[in-house]
């Protein structure tokens, strides 16, 4: 009949926009475009629409169809808004898997090889281990490809704000940011804050503290408290003579040390405008401050001394090896060095805690100006005098290698006839009493 309606009645015709008008002032394309918008804008209704109400035929079932239903105009607003979620349900479904059919980029290989490069290697030794590994890399190629599918989909594809496709659609939640840390503040406040208070409160920064620099750099960087380099090109030395050399040196450099390099910086804090800047509640701070970089600069100058003294009787490089001098005895039957080996070893290390009590009694500035007797802190660290002992203790050893191997032939060829071994022979071949073919 006329008045049948089929699903194919229900769509209206497409409206194509009208003819392009030529010869139009700006006014008038302006209107034209605020119309052409209006009617595209109509046009989408529409055929949003036509496409719930497809959607509602297609969803009723067999029995109620009716081939009279009412046009999408009459439908109640419910309906409608029932009709136009499915739609966007489908077509939003219907993009989605078109996005994700679409190939990814795959991971590279090299970032799978730097990963496994973090794995000890003892956890994947094993024909199991590399089995698992296998698994390893494959839940990461997994996780990879999917992590890059939900990216591409979130930058192509607006998910609708609508409440039943959170109900349909369970997709896990993006990782959270590490507990504990807190990304949202910025940190330019709290540097300027800190910069602040390292202005005010770091006192190596202050130009005194410039200059202190520099006389410690000028005084110590060619200075040393002992110098045995040269002592091989002198010959010989007796151990008593070597320690006796130490103790000097030590005396002397000391002495160099107080009358140059301290008097110096008395000076410079005798002067009005070394506490230039400093407050007075800052003052025992600054003067700490002070006796620190002044006991770093003596301890060093006593570790650089003691590393270059521990250098000289490096075993392989003998150039500048001191020469000690030390005598073969034979005393009451026996043969032995004089001084023993244990007294060599005691004079060198003698050197070593001749080094670690030098300017041990250095006035601090602020004791100094004021009268008190704190001294600075110029000991040697313990780590550093045991190292150095334990070092020389092993050299010494490799070096008297040699004359232990000749002390041995000597009392190897030598020994029998000290220890009483050719009297006996001798008293025994008298008492004899050979023939004279045995005397021959």
């Amino acid at each position: 009949t006329s008045n049948k309606r089929t699903l194919r009645t229900l769509f209206h015709p497409a409206a194509l926009p009208p003819p392009v008008i030529s010869e139009t002032s700006p006014l008038q394309r302006k209107l034209l475009a605020y119309h052409r918008s209006k009617e595209q804008q109509e046009m989408i209704n529409q055929l949003l629409i036509d496409r719930a109400l497809e959607v509602y035929y297609i969803t009723m079932d067999e029995t109620d169809k009716d081939e009279t239903a009412p046009p999408v105009t009459e439908l109640p607003s419910t309906v409608r808004k029932y009709f136009f979620i499915k739609s966007c349900l489908f077509n939003y479904f219907f993009l989605k898997k078109c996005v994700q059919s679409n190939p990814v980029v795959p991971i590279q290989q090299q970032w799978l090889r730097s990963m496994l490069t973090m794995v000890p290697q003892s956890l994947m030794e094993g024909k199991d281990r590399e089995l698992l590994t296998e698994d390893l890399l494959k839940e990461i190629v997994r996780d990879y490809e999917k992590s890059m599918q939900r990216c591409v989909l979130r930058r192509a594809l607006i998910k609708p704000d609508i409440e039943e496709l959170d109900k349909l659609e369970e997709e896990a939640p993006l990782p959270l940011l590490p507990l504990g840390l807190d990304f949202s503040s910025t940190w330019h406040n709290s540097y300027i804050t800190a910069k602040k208070q390292i202005f005010s409160t770091l006192h190596i920064l202050h130009p005194t503290m410039k200059t202190l620099l520099d006389f410690g750099y000028t005084a110590f960087f060619n200075f040393l408290v002992v110098d045995f380099s040269s002592s091989r090109l002198k010959g010989p030395v007796d151990c008593k003579s070597f320690k006796t050399d130490a103790s000097l040196s030590c005396s002397k450099a000391e002495d160099e040390i107080m009358s140059t390099w301290h008097q110096r910086v008395i000076g410079l804090f005798t002067q009005s405008d070394a506490l230039e800047g400093v407050k007075l509640d800052q003052l025992e701070s600054f003067y700490n401050c002070v006796a620190v970089l002044m006991s770093n600069q003596l301890k060093e100058l006593l570790q650089r001394t003691t590393e270059v003294f521990v250098k000289l009787f490096d075993p392989e490089d003998r150039s500048r090896l001191p020469l000690f001098k030390m005598d073969l005895t034979f005393d009451e039957n026996r043969m032995e060095f004089y001084p023993s080996l244990q007294d060599l070893e005691e004079a060198i290390l003698f050197a070593v805690d001749c080094i670690g009590q030098t300017l041990q009694n250095v006035q601090t500035i602020h004791a100094w100006l004021t009268g008190g007797t704190a001294t600075l802190d110029a000991e040697l660290p313990a780590h550093t005098v045991q190292w150095a002992k334990s070092t020389l203790k092993k050299s010494i050893r490799d070096n008297l290698e040699g004359p232990s191997e000749h002390f041995k032939g000597y009392v190897k060829s030598y020994g029998w006839l000290v220890d009483g071994t050719a009297e006996e022979r001798i008293n025994r071949f008298a008492a004899e009493q050979p023939s004279f073919d045995e005397y021959t």
